[in-house]
């Protein structure tokens, strides 16, 4: 989700260096800014996810789905 606001902002600074006048500088300046403050949140919301997966490391081992069955003790003998 963050290349795409880097994207958006890039094109908004390409169409700022290519226009003049203020009608249509002043939208693309607050698209521009929006997009920022997207990016922004976006990272701080993956932070706190990546904190939230780290603190109690949901995903590593579960140990109610991944005890081994009876068949995957057979076969491994």
């Amino acid at each position: 989700m963050i290349a795409p606001e880097q994207k958006a902002r890039v094109t908004y600074d390409n169409i700022l260096r290519l226009v003049d006048d203020p009608d249509v500088r002043d939208p693309i300046k607050y698209l521009r800014a929006r997009e920022i403050v997207h990016y922004q949140r976006f990272g701080d919301a993956l932070r706190v996810a990546q904190d939230q997966m780290n603190s109690k490391n949901f995903y590593a081992f579960n140990p109610s789905f991944d005890k081994p069955s009876s068949m995957d003790d057979r076969s491994c003998r």
